[in-house]
Order: C-alpha cells, then structure tokens, then sequence
C-alpha cells in the first residue's frame, strides 16, 4: 500500500496525500474539525447551514460559476456534516487539480454567503424531507433517547426554528472561529504529487493567522439513563432503534466492536437478517449499526416492520444479542465476520475517494491511522470471548433505549416492555 505524507502549513492547515500513480484521477477533500456537537443550542443546524451556503458562491466565484466548472471538469463536487467535522470533497481529473483546488479553496476560506434566504428554504425543505422520511428520522429520535440534553443527541441537520432565523452574521461569525488553521485539513489520493498540492494550498489559504477559536467541546461525563421515545406518524409500518453508548474512537476495543457488529447486523449472513429477515420474513431493512466520536459513542439495531410482528422482532434481536453475551459466539460467524471486514477493507483502497476519506477523517479527529496489515492483524486478534464480553457491556437489555415512529404508541410501549420492562417503569 502506498505510504501517505503529510505537511503543516504555518498557519495551523495540515496536507495529508497518497500517490497511486496508476490511476488518472484525484479525490480531494477539505475537513473541518467542527460539526454539530460544537454548536450551542441556539444555533443548532448551523454547520449544516455553512456547508450549503459554501456551494452559494464565494468571493472569486459565483454559485454557477462553480456549478458549471464541476460540470467542465467531469467532477463531483459535495459535501456531508456529522456531528464533530464537515467534509467538503471532490473527485476529478489528476489533470484539473489546479483549477478544482483553486474554486475549492475559495469555498473554503471566502464564501460570500449570498442568496442566503433562497438556500434557508432548501434547508427547511430538506428538515422537512427527513421529517417525511421515518426510516431517517428515526435514528435523531435514538440519539436524542441515549444522550438526552447532550449535543450528541441533537439531529446534526439542525432545527426549523433556528434555521428560519439565522442571519447572514451569525454565519460568518461563526464560520471565522471553525474554518481557522488547525481545525482544516485537505486530504487528497491519486495522482497527486505531495509537494505540489501543499504549494498550491499556501498560496490560496487566508494569510492572516485567526486568534477566534470554537469553544471547547462539552464532554461527555455522565450520561443519562436510557430513554424512551416515540413520534406518532400514519405510518405502514414502525420504525424502531433500540440503541446504547457505545465506544469512542480511541477505544482500542473498536476493532471488536467491528467484528460485533458484522455478526449482529452488518451483513447479509448476520444474525439479525437471518433470523428476522431471512427466516421468518417479518423485515425488509434490519441491520445494527455504530457511531464513535472522540469521548463516546452510540451502537444500535434498526428494524421497520408492520404491528403484528413489531413485539416478535424486538423479541427476536434481544434473544440475539443475550445469546452472543452469554459466550455463544459460533466459530464460522466469527471467522466470517473477520473476512468480511478485511475483504471489504481491501476492496474499498480501489476508490480513491475512500482512501481520501480515510486519510482525512483519520487526521482531523486525530485518530490512529494504522497501516492496512496492522488492522488486519488487530481483526484476526479478535476472540470469541473478546466478541461475547463487549455484547454483554453494550448490548446488556437493561442498557437499551428505545425510539419508534409508528401510528400507535401503545402498541409500541407493548413491544419494549416485553424485552426491557424497566425501561417503561422508568419513562413513568
């Protein structure tokens, strides 16, 4: 595998990149260190809000200016928000690095934060889409269930009256405290020579070195206990997570965790969609899922399925998740597991655009950024009894909140008390 090098500009930009000279293409990636956990409750949404505005136009380029020379370069240009960082990335032509990097950076550093209320309303619209969408909306619904008043359990995409008021002041305020020196990294794989792309960075970032900082992040110090939630909906079916804390991202456990995770519900010969799915047909979508951020963390399984089998399901998946705590985990699934995550490691460093995202979200969240053989070799460590110890401490019944959205909430209170009665008790 091809060796990354990285630079630090003086102004606090770090230049993370791999040459793979065998293709003909470059993925590009500006990261910011700043997400939704960093917003005070006020301004919740507004990192989301940033991140569309960029694209609006900035101070050399308008909106279509940038919009039409994408289309020119063959390009992909997007963008995501997360809690802790907001990723601005492209992919294009090894050939059309300097003009891609040079509308990218413009982004960056000056946007001009103009048509601002037209880009409020695609933003309300797009609240609103995920408000209509319950499979989505589900998972703010679990977060909010495990992490209560924290930011963590805030929808990362914000609030429809935050968004409706914000003004063009508050963003560019907040925009010079997030997008400074240190908290930016551009991360690139490809064709790309190393020098060359910090060269091109120094000359097009902000001279001026900002002494206006974000915050410090609120850690998480004590959670609350778990939680219930529910949101009426008409719904065909419901949609339930039952969700716990789970690891940081520093936790060295991770990589169990990973292999848990394959076994519960992360493919397609795991447990949950065998038993659920497979077997007995009562799901179409079932999976478990986790997120770690730099102090914590939150696991879980999703299931959308129709009332009558809503109670059995949720039955189903607890049985699951106490069999693998109890020390029941097979040889096969374990072996299976491992080749999973290892095959999809190595078929993902075929993209450039994972091998940049790796390079970048590793170095923004300072997380270790371990040589492909070194993960392997911390998967096949992985045992059995490593697998059952960690389900019993993050899967524990007891540990479980629970969100649903579905047309009846009694029905849904029936379900959950038959896997966590406390649960209920609780919520009383």
């Amino acid at each position: 595998m091809a060796k990354h090098q990285i630079t630090e500009l003086e102004t606090g930009e770090r230049v993370i990149s791999e040459r793979i000279p065998g293709v003909r293409s470059v993925a590009l990636g500006f990261w910011i260190g700043a997400g939704s956990r960093d917003e005070p409750d006020a301004r919740a949404g507004v990192s989301h809000f940033i991140e569309h505005m960029l694209f609006k136009g900035s101070a050399r380029y308008s909106a279509q200016e940038i919009a039409e020379l994408f289309d020119e370069l063959g390009g992909e240009l997007n963008a995501a928000t997360s809690r802790e960082t907001t990723v601005v990335y492209a992919r294009i032509p090894d050939d059309r690095l300097e003009t891609a990097l040079d509308v990218m950076a413009d982004m960056i550093y000056r946007p001009s934060f103009s048509e601002l209320d037209s880009e409020r309303e695609v933003v309300l619209e797009e609240i609103a889409m995920v408000e209509d969408t319950p499979h989505d909306l589900v998972h703010d619904i679990a977060a909010e269930a495990v992490f209560g008043g924290h930011v963590l359990g805030r929808p990362v995409i914000g609030r429809a009256d935050v968004i409706s008021n914000v003004t063009r002041r508050v963003m560019a305020a907040y925009h010079r405290r997030a997008y400074v020196g240190e908290r930016l990294v551009l991360a690139a794989a490809g064709n790309v020579r190393h020098e060359r792309l910090a060269d091109l960075l120094e000359e097009r970032r902000n001279g001026a070195i900002s002494d206006v900082r974000l915050p410090t992040r609120k850690p998480v110090r004590r959670l609350p206990p778990p939680g219930l939630r529910f949101q009426r909906k008409d719904t065909e079916q419901y949609h339930v997570c039952l969700s716990a804390p789970g690891l940081s991202r520093m936790d060295e456990r991770r990589f169990t965790a990973s292999i848990l995770d394959a076994i519960v519900g992360g493919s397609a010969s795991s447990r949950l969609f065998q038993e659920i799915r497979e077997k007995r047909g009562m799901a179409y979508s079932v999976y478990s899922y986790a997120s770690q951020y730099s102090d914590s963390g939150q696991v879980g399984l999703y299931v959308g399925t129709r009332e009558e089998n809503l109670a059995s399901c949720l039955e189903i998946a607890v049985s699951e998740l106490t069999d693998l705590a109890s020390g029941n985990v097979r040889r096969e699934e374990l072996a299976r597991a491992k080749e999973n995550l290892k095959g999809r490691l190595l078929l993902s460093l075929e993209s450039t655009s994972n091998r940049m995202t790796r390079l970048g979200k590793a170095t923004i969240t300072g997380t270790p950024l371990h040589r492909v053989e070194e993960i392997v070799r911390r998967l096949e460590a992985v045992a059995a009894g490593d697998v059952a110890e960690l389900a019993d401490e993050l899967f524990a019944p007891e540990r479980l909140s629970a969100a649903g959205i579905g047309p009846d909430e009694g029905r849904f209170r029936e379900a959950v008390a038959r896997v966590n009665p406390g649960l209920l008790a609780k919520a009383a």
